[in-house]
């Protein structure tokens, strides 16, 4: 702000409302709204935002200023008024923290405290959001040399009134030569940035990120500056180019991203009403389109915005790195002679950190832009890569061409990487924050940084893409062999390991182009192994794995596994068992890369179940498939020798078995029908409902509860049940419907807490669903309320028509509807009721929540216990759960009968 900008504050008419009135809080006030309006009409009108915020801190100094100046002291008294931390920086968003420092030359604070206390309560009524703390000079040194958070404050100062000569003195007591050396604080800002890393889980790349405390925000900015300031005694960007720590272009580079976050902050404070740095999905919109992005769709535009948003941020992260580096070098190994030691011509390891052996290396031989990442793969004991070498190998990204591409010495070093025994994911991490990988493989330039705007993918697409090839590698270590048993026994069999590590680096390549993005990113995997001239059988595999990696997912969470069509099916699929174990590996590690909530005990015995199931049909061979007989009568055999070991008699179960139907023991485990016939036959026949609950598998990590009810069937039984669940703040994951043929139900359900946690071994918890479900249940017409339980805030912001398809299955007499909706708080009480108003029987269910949406696929008959048939019944059926769903317009319904 110049001194002659009265648009933004005009003194004159300022000191004539004060003399106008008898309180000055009205003037003060009115003039810090007219501001707010100004600065904030300047933004919307896409001015420099270097100079609103620096405008906005020097207005405050004016109203600071101006309440200082109505109170009395002395001229020669020993205080003064400093602006401190971001404030002292001359930067200030909206609405900021205002920190000041009141500080004394002596200890005398009695001598102030009236005009102190009335200058504090005056900031207070006229609204400024103000952090203060009165301290001496000398308490100033005691206070900075035990905090470092104190001695970053005060670093950062201005004089606003007073004599300046107090701040000198605080600087000179406070200065590297008093406490804080600039190797202790260097440290000790090192470990701060990771421990603040660390509670962003180490990700630019979270939905919704911090734009000031994220991995790439700008406090990694303001961190650098500290340390620079340390040690060199500037706070200036531009001035670490003449210390060498920054070329101009990454200096240009650091300054833009700088300039990017804080119109991103900017806008969030001005759209927020408060001091919001996080970049939450209900202001993402709104802020995209106050930067200029606007696709008229609102999806697009949001993701365009986050597109460029991450790149930022990844920009700033690679440009810290490399001055951390800088860091490390010269402050904390300056001057030490430290040993070299050569592994080849073109590099060497001084103190643990690779580094070119002469700054030609990338010149002379490109190919050593590849070759560094080799290395470091192969002597995983390295720390990284030294400061200048990683300025050198972004100084020579620019070789990286179609002949590049091309060359066999940089298609086989790429390859090598893939078959090193450790370090593939943290150099394909390297590569991608240095930008090599993008220029190396430019469809994978095209994903980084690139979002879908969901709650089912909660990393970008280049994130989660290495983030599965990181699961992968975690598959081998031994800690984790009893999380994932099956992927971590099979990652060790499969016949050439680097394959799957480049399928998962494909796999997901060809989003955000249009079109499927499997077939995609099943021709660039082609293309991929052609250009590095791998063998025909690697590239199919490839190829074959890219393009069909949601298939088991898919197969595993919307079939019946009981069938054992579905398996039959499956196993024609994969064709070999070579191929399903690559496809479960891969499938595996891309639930848990995608969202670390997917994958639960239920989840992992559904992939569990069709991998043993698919391999026993391989090896029996696909012209001899399981007959049911034979499927239903080793399920029995199992289930029997487990009662009768416990005492159970064998006449009195073949009588519970006869009346129990084929469909029961085709859909459970051995295990499970012993648990639950024991439990049938010592249940009195007036006993009312029996509800048994245990947990589902293994309890090495949090899965899902089983719940399974044995009752009278009656019509309305599926929709009584879920509405209670629903009271009960149960999610429904999976439901298995069965009638006797003594018309009494048999019904499974695997549920988890409403938060997503499991019941696990709370006998309170688990008597009060066991009660309250009887209670339900012997008084069915006492239909319970479908509860209104608020919609997460994150949930709000993915709201889109429901689509249902209707059709009958060709092998059951069974209709199917699929439903895809946004998930919301009763849902599947909902649909149930939804379904009893139509007189329908649900049979089975298929429940999978992804994020913010349900995939549920439902199958249901008729009062008559017949598929539908009547096409009008249909579309009425469709419109009603689109209606009741969702207050949009509905989508074209998909009906075949």
């Amino acid at each position: 702000m110049s001194l002659t900008d009265t648009e933004l504050f005009d003194r004159g008419q300022f000191q004539a409302e004060l003399a106008l009135k008898s309180s000055p809080i009205g003037a003060f006030k009115k003039a810090i709204r007219r501001a707010h309006e100004v600065l904030d009409a300047r933004f919307r009108d896409n001015r420099d935002v270097r100079r609103l915020v620096e405008d906005r801190a020097r207005f405050t100094d004016q109203i600071l200023l101006e309440a200082w100046n109505r109170f009395t002291w002395s001229s020669e008294a020993e205080i003064a008024l400093l602006a401190v931390g971001g404030y002292g920086r001359g930067e200030l968003h909206p609405y900021s923290d205002i920190d000041l420092l009141i500080l004394l030359g002596g200890d005398d604070q009695e001598t102030f405290r009236e005009p102190i206390e009335g200058f504090l309560t005056l900031l207070w009524d006229i609204g400024l959001e103000v952090g203060q703390s009165v301290r001496s000079v000398a308490e100033c040194g005691e206070e900075a040399r035990a905090d470092l958070t104190i001695i970053t404050n005060l670093m950062e100062s201005r004089t606003i009134a007073g004599p300046e000569h107090l701040r000198e003195r605080m600087q000179t007591v406070t200065s590297t030569a008093q406490m804080w050396p600039s190797k202790a604080f260097y440290r000790a800002k090192r470990d701060e940035q990771k421990a603040r890393h660390a509670k962003y889980n180490d990700t630019e790349y979270n939905l919704e990120p911090n734009v000031k405390g994220s991995p790439g925000g700008l406090r990694d900015i303001q961190t650098i500056l500290w340390v620079a300031r340390r040690h060199f005694g500037t706070l200036n960007l531009h001035a670490m180019v003449g210390q060498g720590f920054l070329l101009e272009s990454e200096y240009a580079l650091l300054a833009s991203s700088q300039e990017f976050l804080w119109k991103v902050r900017y806008a969030l404070h001005m759209l927020a009403g408060r001091a919001e740095d996080r970049l939450l999905f209900d202001h993402q919109s709104k802020v995209a389109e106050l930067l200029g992005y606007n696709e008229g769709d609102t999806k697009r535009t949001i993701e365009r915005f986050m597109q460029k948003y991450y790149r930022v941020v990844m920009a700033i992260a690679e440009l810290s790195d490399l001055i951390n580096q800088h860091f490390e070098e010269e402050i904390l190994r300056a001057g030490e002679n430290l040993p070299v030691q050569p592994l080849n011509s073109r590099f060497q390891v001084r103190d643990g950190y690779i580094e070119v052996t002469h700054a030609n290396v990338f010149k002379r031989t490109p190919f050593a832009i590849i070759e560094i990442f080799v290395l470091m793969a192969q002597h995983p004991e390295l720390n990284g890569v030294c400061a200048d070498t990683i300025r050198l190998l972004r100084d020579h990204r620019y070789l990286i061409d179609d002949e590049f591409r091309r060359d066999i010495r940089n298609t086989s070093l790429f390859i090598e990487l893939f078959k090193c025994e450790q370090g593939i994911h943290r150099n394909l991490r390297r590569m991608n924050r240095y930008g090599i990988l993008g220029r190396y493989l430019p469809e994978f330039g095209h994903i980084v940084g690139q979002m879908q705007h969901d709650l089912f993918h909660i990393y970008t697409v280049d994130a989660h893409t290495l983030n599965l090839i990181k699961h992968l590698r975690k598959f081998k270590w031994p800690e984790l062999a009893e999380k994932f048993p099956l992927a971590s026994q099979l990652i060790d069999k499969l016949p050439k390991p680097e394959l799957i590590y480049l399928a998962g680096l494909y796999h997901d390549i060809g989003k955000g182009r249009g079109g499927d993005h499997s077939e995609i990113g099943a021709l660039d995997a082609e293309a991929f192994g052609q250009r590095h001239h791998l063998p025909a059988w690697d590239t199919a595999l490839i190829v074959w794995l890219v393009q069909n990696h949601l298939a088991m997912s898919t197969t595993a969470q919307r079939k019946d596994l009981s069938d054992p069509q579905v398996i039959n099916d499956f196993a024609a699929f994969v064709g070999d068992q070579t191929h399903l174990d690559y496809l479960y590996v891969l499938t595996v590690a891309d639930i848990n890369a995608t969202n670390p909530t997917l994958w639960n005990s239920w989840r992992a015995s559904l992939m569990r179940q069709l991998y043993t199931e698919t391999a026993s049909a391989l090896r029996r061979g696909l012209e001899n498939p399981v007959e049911r007989e034979e499927q239903i009568r080793l399920t029995q055999a199992a289930a029997l020798d487990i009662l009768t070991a416990a005492g159970t008699d064998a006449d009195d179960v073949e009588q519970l078995w006869s009346q129990l139907g084929d469909d029961y023991f085709l859909r459970h485990s051995a295990s499970d029908v012993a648990w639950h016939s024991d439990a049938i036959l010592r249940h009195p026949d007036d006993g009312g409902p029996l509800v048994l609950i245990k947990e589902t598998t293994q309890r090495e990590f949090e899965g899902g509860t089983q719940i399974f009810i044995y009752a009278p069937d009656q019509h309305d039984f599926f929709a009584v049940t879920v509405a209670a669940m629903a009271q009960l703040n149960l999610n429904i994951h999976d439901a298995r419907i069965l009638t006797s043929t003594s018309q009494f139900t048999l019904d499974t359900y695997i549920v988890l807490e409403a938060e997503g946690g499991s019941i696990g071994d709370n006998p309170k918890r688990i008597q009060q669903i066991r009660q309250s479900l009887i209670d339900t249940l012997m008084h069915p017409d006492e239909y319970p309320s479908i509860i209104q339980r608020r919609v997460p805030r994150q949930l709000k912001h993915f709201a889109f028509a429901p689509q249902v398809t209707i059709h009958n299955d060709a092998q059951r007499p069974v209709t199917v509807v699929e439903l895809t909706a946004p998930d919301r708080p009763g849902l599947l009480a909902k649909i149930g009721r939804i379904f009893l108003d139509f007189d329908l029987s649900v049979q089975n269910a298929k429940i999978a929540t992804l994020g913010e949406r349900v995939e549920d696929v439902f199958f249901v008959t008729d009062a008559d216990n017949q598929p539908l048939s009547d096409p009008e019944l249909c579309a009425r059926l469709q419109q009603t759960i689109v209606t009741q769903l969702s207050a949009s317009s509905p989508s074209p319904a998909q009906i075949s009968i």
